[in-house]
């Protein structure tokens, strides 16, 4: 029983975190796992045309960022403050979830300015409720129409990178940290694993035959979020929504049924369809909110193969992978990657899981 969080730790130096992106997004490494014999091959991410034909679905998170990282100042005292919109909690009266940092400065009654890089006054919030110890909900002062709310956001707000990748976000970023695939607006970070994925590989798997469905899981920073308690039956997941369409459903039970290979791109897609399983052990319509934590030992039922990046030491997602992969062959697997010089996080390499 792999049930310990300790047990899921490794020591990952941080230069091995990936600071920016492969420019072509298929040119990332790819490690190729055979559970069934328990093979590792390094070959490259657009060489995964080679383990898939025709009929085989994969199956994506079409989410989409939002620039969700504002840099404003407090007013009266001027002090520089930073704002992470989580979600919107009333789009009437303009309510939403934040992170703020520093934290300490920021009491229920302040008036927060974002101004535009000439210095002009473009959104004013104010705190009304304390949530966590980081945790506010702000209301945004703003009399013009929704479109024009979420144009001066867009404008204002910049790409949420995650702290580990220990830089600012570029604005080449607005690009590279969103998937091909993406539509659906509403998450705060990227599905990375569908990062490899360029218009070109899509054509050719296309071609190829491969069916593609796609679901939605807007990604929180409750998927980055550290695990904290060493027994992981008692870890809750913050939920996550999603939506599962009949097309996607239709599509992925075909391959399912006609015996074809089915393949999860991403921890999220890999929650996702675990949360909408039939008493058949097929895929079904769903739309709601999971808070599913997968850990070892986990009987998967829908997908037989996954695409991943390379995790953070004991996260929810390196643990996830374990218990799709095997533990000792995923720990193997980590252990070459950081002697094969392979990326880690976000911007990280790819591993396909078989």
């Amino acid at each position: 029983m792999r049930t310990k969080l300790s047990q899921f730790d490794f020591d990952l130096p941080s230069d091995r975190i990936a600071k920016h992106p492969e420019k072509n997004r298929h040119d990332s490494k790819l490690m190729v796992i055979h559970r069934d014999s328990g093979k590792i091959e390094h070959r490259q991410f657009k060489d995964i045309l080679e383990y898939f034909d025709e009929g085989d679905t994969m199956i994506f998170n079409n989410t989409k960022v939002f620039p969700a990282r504002l840099y404003g100042q407090k007013e009266k005292t001027g002090a520089d403050i930073e704002v992470f919109l989580l979600r919107e909690l009333n789009s009437d009266s303009r309510l939403w979830d934040v992170l703020v940092d520093p934290a300490r400065k920021i009491r229920v009654g302040n008036k927060l300015y974002f101004c535009d890089e000439h210095g002009n006054e473009v959104l004013v919030a104010e705190v009304v409720d304390n949530t966590t110890s980081r945790g506010r909900t702000i209301r945004f002062i703003y009399e013009d129409s929704d479109e024009a709310f979420q144009r001066d956001l867009n404008r204002l707000g910049t790409t949420p990178l995650p702290k580990e990748i220990g830089r600012k976000a570029e604005p080449a970023d607005r690009d590279r940290f969103q998937t091909v695939f993406a539509k659906e607006l509403g998450a705060v970070a990227a599905p990375t694993a569908g990062l490899h994925y360029s218009e070109e590989l899509m054509k050719r798997l296309e071609i190829k035959g491969v069916e593609f469905a796609e679901l939605t899981l807007h990604i929180g920073l409750g998927t980055f979020r550290s695990i904290d308690v060493e027994d992981l039956s008692k870890h809750k997941m913050d939920a996550e929504y999603f939506r599962i369409t009949d097309r996607a459903v239709d599509t992925v039970n075909r391959s399912k049924t006609e015996g074809h290979r089915v393949c999860a791109v991403g921890t999220t897609t890999m929650r996702s369809i675990e949360s909408a399983v039939s008493a058949e052990g097929l895929l079904k319509e769903a739309e709601g909110w999971t808070n599913l934590f997968i850990y070892p030992p986990y009987e998967f039922s829908i997908a037989d193969a996954m695409v991943t990046n390379f995790h953070l030491p004991k996260s929810s997602l390196m643990i996830m992978v374990c218990a799709f992969g095997g533990y000792d062959l995923i720990m193997e697997a980590y252990k070459q990657a950081l002697k094969e010089g392979y990326r880690f996080f976000s911007y990280g390499d790819a591993m396909l899981i078989l």
